[in-house]
């Protein structure tokens, strides 16, 4: 299917919402990654007025570009300026006023830091003379805007700070702040969190900046399958995420509460035989694992840990308690026969046995995986089976959903906003193109729905390429012609509700 969307007029009568560091509007739109690596063909190259005027004409009012300051230094020297360079970005600001869209302009790799690699050689954090370097640029940026509205646009200094403090971190902002002040006073200033952006800084309140927090949580869902994030031992996500937990131990095993020592029960309709995966991960000491289905056994393993080479990958003696603790990290797989409901797996001697995941498949079909979590003196509890399409394959007591992304990556922010009275907007997330397409929305659908709740502005990682909505790559989507690239209709339509 062909689609076409015809670039808008510039909208002069329709101005964009006022922005302070007060206040920040409800932003909506996408990063786009032109100047995003200096020497990459795809990453360092000029920017595209369609990119802007399709974002304006599918409903959006954002961009933030995410920028490398190689792009626009001199044969590597970052006292010199490149002006050609700088006047792609001069293009980019005069596109986004023309298609009445805020720019938000970020230094995604700053003199002397960055959260990609390679390095940076000097430590922004640390080095003087790489903060007036940096100071230098930033400087040059505001001179050369001066007198552009903040409606239109805003400098997010620095993306994802981590390997710094709050009191650092905002040392080296204010005299960030200060540069450009000197040269445009009016300048909104957006600061992202430190920790990638995750935790909201006190400590920059007093210099009148607004700030902007990145939603990536889980990585697994994400990241699943991205080479530069350790994600080999990732599984194939889902979301909403059943949270179980797989250390199972003896009877009587001192310390614990007495809930713990209950069996991992899997509920379901086993209608033919399945078999039932085992990832068995650490054992202490030696634990007797017994699976049991309706009340009859069906199959029984004692794991005794000693030195040397056996079964496990790894053997450690621990002096303090003269015993051997081994990871196996290996499967073991149970035949579950035809017409059970209820599977019990429980340690029934020894120690402690740590079961890392599950697996469930029959005849033909795909497996379905659970992990299992390693939190000590948790109990195990029970799981439900039900392997039907739209729903948890797997239901337990406790699940990762739009209620946990709103404690774990908001609750902070909500307080730190209502204390301070600071614009907080969420200037990237996302998810890979390996996620399944329909995961990936799901989760995507809660993150949006929390921050349309608390009012905050949003950009998508990214408009083109492996997050976005136009020639992500995805194996799972039908995609639409939509001048001469390839869209998302479904991302599209979810973000557009949002």
């Amino acid at each position: 299917m062909t689609v076409n969307a015809t670039p808008p007029e510039p909208l002069l009568h329709e101005p964009l919402p006022k922005a302070s560091a007060g206040h920040l509007p409800r932003w909506r739109g996408f990063n786009l990654l032109n100047q995003f690596y200096a020497g990459s063909p795809q990453r360092d190259r000029p920017f595209e007025e369609s990119d802007f005027a399709m974002i304006k004409a599918l409903g959006f009012n954002f961009v933030r570009l995410p920028l490398d300051y190689r792009c626009w230094i001199v044969d590597g020297d970052w006292e010199q300026l490149d002006q050609a360079v700088l006047a792609r970005i001069d293009q980019a600001v005069r596109w986004g006023q023309q298609y009445n869209l805020h720019v938000s302009l970020n230094f995604h790799r700053a003199p002397g830091y960055t959260v990609a690699k390679p390095a940076e050689k000097t430590s922004l954090w640390s080095d003087e003379k790489t903060q007036d370097i940096c100071a230098m640029h930033w400087a040059e940026f505001a001179r050369r805007y001066r007198g552009i509205p903040s409606s239109q646009l805003s400098f997010n200094l620095f993306n994802e700070p981590n390997a710094v403090n709050a009191e650092v971190y905002a040392q080296v902002v204010n005299k960030i702040v200060t540069a450009i002040g000197k040269q445009d006073s009016e300048r909104l200033i957006i600061c992202d969190g430190i920790k990638w952006g995750t935790q909201p800084v006190a400590e920059l309140v007093p210099l009148k900046v607004a700030m902007s927090t990145h939603c990536y949580k889980p990585m697994n869902v994400t990241h699943y399958n991205a080479s530069w994030v350790a994600s080999k031992d990732y599984t194939q996500p889902t979301w909403p995420i059943a949270v179980a937990f797989g250390t199972l131990y003896a009877p009587g095993k001192s310390g614990l509460q007495q809930a713990s020592f209950e069996p991992m029960v899997i509920e379901g309709k086993f209608n033919e035989p399945t078999a039932l995966r085992l990832h068995v991960d650490k054992v202490s000491n030696n634990a007797t694992l017994l699976v049991q289905a309706d009340g009859q056994t069906i199959w029984e393993k004692a794991f005794v840990c000693g030195p040397g080479d056996g079964e496990w990958k790894e053997s450690q003696h621990l002096p303090e308690w003269d015993t051997y603790q081994c990871v196996y990290d290996r499967d073991y797989v149970v035949n579950i026969p035809a017409h059970s409901s209820k599977v019990t797996v429980a340690v029934t001697k020894g120690d402690w046995l740590r079961i890392s995941q599950i697996g469930i498949a029959t005849s033909g079909k795909p497996e379905h995986i659970q992990d299992l979590r390693n939190d000590w003196d948790k109990p195990t509890g029970h799981l439900t089976y039900q392997p039907q399409a739209g729903k948890p394959i797997f239901v337990t007591s406790k699940f990762e959903d739009r209620d946990w992304l709103k404690d774990q990556t908001m609750t902070d922010w909500l307080a730190f906003q209502k204390q301070h009275q600071v614009g907080i907007m969420v200037g990237e997330f996302g998810v890979y193109n390996q996620t399944p397409h329909d995961v990936a929305l799901a989760w995507m659908k809660d993150c949006l729905s929390n921050w349309k709740e608390a009012n905050w502005g949003w950009a998508l990682w990214e408009f083109r390429g492996s997050f976005g909505i136009l020639d992500s790559g995805r194996s799972d989507v039908e995609y639409e012609d939509f001048h001469g690239h390839k869209l998302d209709r479904k991302m599209l339509e979810l973000l557009q509700q949002y």
